[in-house]
């Protein structure tokens, strides 16, 4: 467990107190963990500030790349959680090709490498993402974001030279996974959060049901049971990054291909 005093950005000015009067909130937690946080028992004042907590040894994400990352983001007054993706397993995905997104968020992720955490102090108006539900919040709430990023992937990401997938003749949502391109990099095991593309298609019509490159481009799960689809866990474990898999989910009537981009904790 450790505790991390941060270099500080101010990233806008309004009339009030100096940046420096106004401590941060300490965060504790290693990347990818969710993350303890204590408040100041002060006033935050009206600037957006943002710190780098720590600074990742991955790819820097860049314009026109999906953003993956885990958010939680708590109010400065009684440190309630108003949003965190450490319990739905479901990492957010920022797109960067140029739709509105606040100031905050661009300094905090764009060029940022993967395996980052960042923490944001600010009005929720610039603190919560167009995605993120304010959920009635004013937006001149105060509110702390911790975000680790996942990493950025291009929106076409796919394994390199090859087609998108469609599921191989034969398969059924009762068959056994088959692997389809053998991949070369780290074993994904239960509890990771694995980057994907994938397809998935209604059987027995074997029309599509759903698809990454259809809806915005690679996605983040963790793998466990309340984190994936059914037949997530089964069909992508022991398999390799880099690699494409095909299985079936029999309670939910659907074939999957999936193409295994990153797994972070593998």
């Amino acid at each position: 467990m450790r505790l991390l005093w941060p270099a500080l950005l101010v990233l806008a000015t309004s009339c009030g107190t100096a940046p420096a009067a106004v401590p941060l909130p300490e965060v504790k937690g290693a990347f990818g963990a969710r993350p303890q946080v204590s408040m100041p028992g002060v006033r935050p004042g009206r600037l957006v500030r943002m710190a780098v907590l720590e600074t990742g040894g991955g790819r820097p994400t860049a314009p026109g790349d999906v953003v993956l990352a885990d958010v939680e983001i708590r109010r400065w007054h009684d440190n309630a959680t108003r949003l965190s993706t450490y319990g739905t397993h479901r990492p957010i995905a920022l797109v960067l090709d140029g739709r509105p997104l606040p100031r905050a968020w661009r300094e905090a992720v764009v060029g940022r490498p993967a395996g980052s955490r960042v923490l944001l102090v600010g009005p929720a108006a610039q603190v919560l993402a167009p995605d993120l539900d304010a959920a009635g919040l004013p937006p001149g709430e105060p509110l702390v974001a911790v975000i680790d990023v996942l990493g950025g992937y291009p929106q076409d990401a796919r394994l390199v030279g090859r087609p998108l997938p469609t599921p191989p003749p034969g398969l059924t949502p009762q068959a056994p996974a088959r692997t389809l391109i053998g991949g070369s990099g780290d074993a994904v095991r239960a509890g990771a959060k694995v980057v994907v593309q994938y397809v998935a298609v209604a059987w027995p019509s074997r029309t599509l049901a759903d698809s990454s490159y259809r809806t915005g481009g690679p996605a983040a799960f963790t793998l466990t049971p309340d984190g994936v689809p059914s037949g997530w866990v089964e069909g992508l474990r022991g398999q390799r990054v880099g690699g494409r898999v095909a299985f079936g989910a029999p309670d939910a009537g659907l074939l999957y291909v999936v193409d295994i981009v990153d797994c972070v904790g593998c």
